[in-house]
């Protein structure tokens, strides 16, 4: 194999840095590699700014659609939300990039692959146990994490390099792709402060959304969204769509203590306008459509779900089997869902399917009822027949225990 490293490029501060140190500290000539996962960059100048680093090949590779198809959507059929929050939007993300890794090192003949994170986030265990499972052979290096520098030794180090580095006024943290845009630092790091308007993009503060409701039709075929309004429309360009509509209308904002995998307690802000939007519309039409029993035990299988995309265990078998399950309950998660926004927030208002397991001749308390409420009486008894049992060994052979007493006593 050639001395070759394959690193995953943003074009910031921690991956320019990278090249360079991977080439000094190893001697690796390094190739870079850059997604578009929807984030509404500009790659011409990240490449331009990768080769100036000191990059001797760059990628730029379009995976909208493949991280739409294969990630995205197995996470709306699994109403994930790690921790009833946070819908995974950079956890979905880490893995497809770990895996373009995986492929262009093969394709280069390269011994390592590198990424740019820190010693203290999820993203490195999302990174290195994907990589190795893909390509145990492949060494996996984190410079930031192995050289332990801080900003400011980062920036002092690039400027005596003489590498470009994009200046940024922004004092946050930015992660963006097509399913969620996350923030961190600055004055959101005290859990106390609201978090400044200046750091969101996607959704506008309430005082500037309509004054009238606006409301969203999305319909689904077998758990996945295809058309909005009635108008079917490319996986990539519905999810940007709901992502305006919501934003327009003030909804998207998660604002939430996070857990982190190494046990530190995190500040995390997202705008995820569509993926709230959606996941709430399918959880709708689930109901309509899963029996009671489906959905029980579902809701526990997407707990799960959520927790091995988040802690990195994308490539667990045990996600395959939970999603072995999940894809079979989609079969007849077909229909449509309404939602109504209003200034920041949004509900379900009404579904339908041909799939429906609502009866209006069994729920309706009109004339039109063709429930039979005699059949009641047994199905009663026999529902609290252990517990009423029970109630008479507890209270000594079915007395209260109140006999005796005076009115006043037992009526309190």
């Amino acid at each position: 194999m050639s001395k070759t490293v394959v690193l995953a490029y943003s074009g910031g501060l921690d991956t320019s840095v990278s090249i360079r140190w991977l080439n000094e500290k190893f001697g690796y000539d390094v190739v870079t590699l850059t997604l578009d996962l929807g984030q509404k960059d500009d790659f011409a100048s990240i490449e331009k700014r990768a080769y100036q680093a000191g990059a001797v090949k760059h990628y730029t590779v379009d995976v909208k659609h493949e991280f739409v198809e294969h990630y995205v959507h197995p996470s709306i059929k699994a109403n994930a939300l790690y921790q009833g929050k946070y819908p995974l939007s950079t956890a979905l993300g880490r893995p497809l990039i770990a895996k373009k890794l995986v492929e262009v090192a093969e394709y280069e003949g390269a011994e390592a692959v590198a990424h740019g994170c820190t010693g203290k986030g999820n993203d490195q265990v999302r990174f290195d146990v994907t990589v190795r499972a893909l390509n145990p052979d492949l060494r996996v290096i984190a410079p930031v994490r192995e050289f332990n520098m801080t900003r400011d030794e980062e920036l002092e180090y690039a400027a005596s390099m003489g590498i470009p580095i994009e200046h940024k006024s922004s004092v946050y943290s930015i992660d963006q792709n097509l399913w969620g845009r996350s923030i961190e630092g600055g004055p959101i790091e005290d859990p106390y402060v609201e978090p400044p308007q200046e750091a969101f993009e996607w959704v506008r503060p309430v005082e500037e959304t309509p004054d009238k409701p606006v409301y969203v039709e999305v319909d689904f075929e077998g758990g996945v969204p295809i058309a909005v309004d009635g108008e079917r429309m490319d996986s990539v360009k519905l999810i940007e769509h709901l992502n305006m509509v919501g934003g327009l209308n003030g909804v998207g904002i998660v604002d939430h203590l996070e857990d982190r995998l190494v046990g530190i307690k995190s500040r995390e802000v997202y705008e995820v306008p569509a993926a709230l939007l959606l996941i709430e519309a399918h959880r709708a039409l689930e109901k309509s459509v899963l029996t009671r029993w489906e959905l029980d035990f579902k809701t526990d299988v997407e707990k799960e779900w959520a927790w091995l995309v988040y802690s990195g265990l994308w490539v667990e078998p045990l996600r395959m089997d939970l999603e072995g399950f999940i894809n079979a309950t989609q079969t007849r998660v077909s229909g449509r869902a309404r939602l109504k926004l209003f200034k920041g927030s949004f509900r379900v208002v009404g579904v339908s399917s041909e799939n429906s397991l609502y009866r209006p001749a069994l729920a309706t308390y009109s004339s039109a009822s063709s429930f039979d409420q005699k059949a009641s009486v047994g199905f009663v008894e026999l529902w609290g027949l252990q517990s009423r049992v029970a109630n008479e060994v507890l209270g000594g052979n079915g007395k209260s225990g109140r006999s005796g007493k005076k009115a006043e006593q037992v009526l309190g």
